[in-house]
């Protein structure tokens, strides 16, 4: 009989054995953390049940935060549309008709007092998913936050901040990599002083595996781009251990269970390595991953979408088998369009029904010792560490953007999956097999074209009420900043608290950086 291969193309045995295990990996909390990175894992706090939302406008998406929480979640996940994620303001031509469509419009301090109103800033920790315009976003949350009084120490969250991966597979990208990563490592430093409890970036292959990444080069295409990271953030003269422990990461998790499962834990002990052996990292913290799960929204599918509950349910449980520290769960109207109120209920439901309802976080790493999870955790980090060592040979993350060595790799997975998804050979319940379930329709959410003419009016009135010298001198200052050398965060800041638009700030960053266009060099 053939090899049965999984989705990354791994062969599988029917059958595993104590032969397949090279030896018993340390205990939960201790080096290489393969098991985890906490010693009881969590019996000491559950995953952070954090549930990516955002809509419309600010108040409409406030009021769905409040509601989440009120339904027990633990931790706020922000969504922005695209103008914001691209540095446009709602009234700018290039936003016209994405207004509030795939996340919540924000244009300036306004609108991010409206989003966080009646939030208690110093004990909610709040998400970000923002790349490009992650520095305004954040300085934008610690304004409110310091109007609500809170301690710089108590304001605690991630932003994404995670620009290669926009140039390998997402595309909300606007300049060039080097003065993004100058963005990046400005923010780096700006938090290890300003902002100490704050995660600076959540280094993301969650985007390259909805695009089509097996599950070993998620994890290697992610920790090449942490390493260019880190790198840069040396050559901007800090050391790794005053940032190293603020780094975070995002995964996919897909149908594939076990594969899932040991690919957390691969990536955990692929990273203790890198980060004590490569950089000399000395603090624990700067070696221990720590990172949030999402489940897999290419999974959904608009056929039969309940369906989608249960792959919902069983990529959540992987996650949490893996160990991972924050966990979002999709809707199952996720493929149709924008999350209900419903759908977000049940899967934040999900959620807790693992955490409370199934004992499954009563022990830490229960498959460890598997004879199968513990050698496909070693294949799968086998092949991760060959693509790592490619992604070194050509130059490293950055010019393999630039080349378009990681796009086309990541195609071609693509293509490779999808290949055997039409010939039959990969099965999707309700799309390729038993597909003749009369279908039920849910009900699908629509933003209204409203959003924008009112995000356009509210624009009108701050720009009226503004001083022009005051936001021109604020411009000024950040023209100044990006054409020299200093730290670009703090003219930024000084901008935002006085009403200056995002689409203003980065108006004054294209004229200095560009803009960056695909086969391009930086």
């Amino acid at each position: 009989m053939s090899d049965v291969l999984n989705d990354s193309g791994l062969p599988l045995k029917p059958v595993y054995s104590v032969d397949d295990r090279r030896g018993d990996e340390p205990p939960p909390g201790a080096f290489p953390f393969t098991r985890g990175i906490h010693k009881e894992m969590y019996r000491g706090r559950l995953w952070t049940m954090r549930q990516y939302a955002g809509f419309g406008t600010a108040a409409e998406s406030n009021k769905r935060y409040k509601f989440l929480l009120k339904q027990g979640q633990t931790g706020l996940s922000v969504a922005f549309d695209l103008p914001t994620q691209i540095g446009y303001d709602s009234d700018d031509p290039m936003a016209n008709g994405e207004v509030g469509k795939v996340g919540v419009a924000i244009d300036s301090l306004e609108d991010m007092e409206i989003l966080l109103e009646g939030i208690p800033l110093d004990s909610v920790s709040t998400s970000m998913t923002i790349n490009a315009t992650a520095s305004m976003l954040l300085l934008l949350y610690q304004l409110v936050a310091e109007k609500q009084g809170s301690p710089p120490e108590k304001i605690t969250g991630t932003v994404q901040n995670d620009i290669l991966k926009e140039y390998a597979a997402r595309g909300t990208y606007i300049f060039p990599p080097k003065p993004s990563m100058r963005l990046i490592t400005d923010l780096f430093a700006y938090c290890a002083e300003q902002l100490p409890s704050w995660n600076t970036i959540s280094i993301s292959g969650y985007h390259m595996r909805e695009a089509g990444s097996t599950a070993a080069e998620e994890i290697a295409l992610t920790l090449s781009h942490a390493i260019a990271y880190v790198e840069a953030a040396q050559a901007a003269g800090l050391e790794v251990d005053d940032f190293g422990p603020r780094l975070s990461f995002f995964f996919a998790c897909h149908m594939d269970f076990f594969e899932e499962v040991a690919k957390f834990r691969a990536a955990r002990r692929l990273w203790a390595r890198i980060m004590r052996d490569r950089f000399g990292a000395k603090d624990v913290r700067s070696q221990a991953l720590r990172f949030h799960t999402q489940t897999g929204g290419v999974t959904l599918t608009a056929q039969q979408p309940l369906n989608n509950v249960v792959r919902t349910t069983l990529e959540a449980m992987s996650a949490v088998l893996g160990g991972t520290q924050s966990l979002h769960t999709n809707g199952y109207d996720e493929a149709l369009g924008l999350p209900s109120q419903n759908a977000a209920e049940l899967a934040l439901r999900t959620q807790q029904l693992i955490g409370y309802e199934t004992a499954v976080p009563l022990v830490a790493d229960p498959l460890g010792g598997s004879y199968y999870v513990e050698r496909l955790t070693d294949k799968v980090e086998e092949e991760a560490l060959a693509i790592m060592a490619e992604i070194d040979e050509l130059g490293g993350a950055v010019d393999c953007i630039e080349s378009g060595w990681t796009q086309r790799r990541i195609a071609d997975s693509a293509y490779r999956l999808q290949q055997r998804i039409e010939s039959g050979q990969r099965v999707v319940v309700g799309v390729n097999r038993y597909t003749d379930t009369q279908a039920r329709p849910v009900p699908i959410m629509k933003i209204s074209p409203r959003h924008q003419v009112a995000q356009a009016r509210a624009l009108k009135r701050l720009r009226a009420r503004r001083s022009r010298a005051v936001v021109d001198r604020r411009l000024g200052d950040i023209e100044r900043a990006a054409r020299g050398t200093e730290n670009l965060m703090p003219p930024l800041k000084a901008a935002l608290a006085d009403y200056v638009t995002i689409g203003e700030c980065c108006a004054v960053l294209r004229g200095v950086f560009g803009e960056y266009h695909p086969g391009e060099a930086a």
